[in-house]
């Protein structure tokens, strides 16, 4: 079993060489302004996912992905001398989304917020249907009980003469 903080360790590493390497080796035109977001390793550490962002279009994007697959085989090759392992880790390239999923839930929590402005809006001129309180309360029902006893209702037994009134 490999150690979970040594593969977050060479995660890391792994993160950290690409971007060094991408920023100062790469000469690539096709490369926009890339930047290295995370690096996530396989527990035995042979493959390597490379998150990334670009700033631009669909264009930049296209451009520096296929930057990134060409430099591929010399990013991989730094990263296996950096690392010191027996197997240098293939590198896989994804475009990290974050920011497309960041406005999306802005979106959502913006709709949300004016559904809940439009709730309250009626709420406040609803009116009861019916009464204020549409439950009796306890003290009420003790009180309205006392007030039945002390009234009574005219069918009584009467204990001695077994009769009814």
């Amino acid at each position: 079993m490999t150690d979970p903080a040594k593969v977050r360790r060479h995660a890391e590493r792994v993160r950290e060489l690409v971007a060094s390497v991408v920023r100062s080796q790469i000469k690539d035109p096709r490369l926009g302004m890339v930047t290295i977001t995370d690096a996530r390793i396989t527990a035995d550490l042979r493959d390597a996912t490379v998150f990334y962002t670009v700033l631009g279009d669909a264009a930049a994007q296209a451009g520096t992905a296929a930057a990134l697959d060409s430099a591929k085989g010399m990013l991989r090759s730094t990263v296996g001398k950096a690392l010191g392992l027996r197997h240098s880790p293939t590198l896989t390239f994804v475009l990290d989304d974050v920011q497309d999923q960041v406005k999306h839930i802005d979106d959502l929590l913006a709709a949300a917020r004016t559904a809940d402005a439009e709730v309250q809006r009626l709420a406040a001129k609803a009116e009861y249907a019916g009464e204020a309180q549409p439950y009796r309360l306890e003290d009420e029902e003790d009180e309205a009980g006392e007030a039945e006893n002390q009234t009574g209702t005219g069918d009584t037994d009467d204990a001695r003469s077994g009769e009814r009134r």
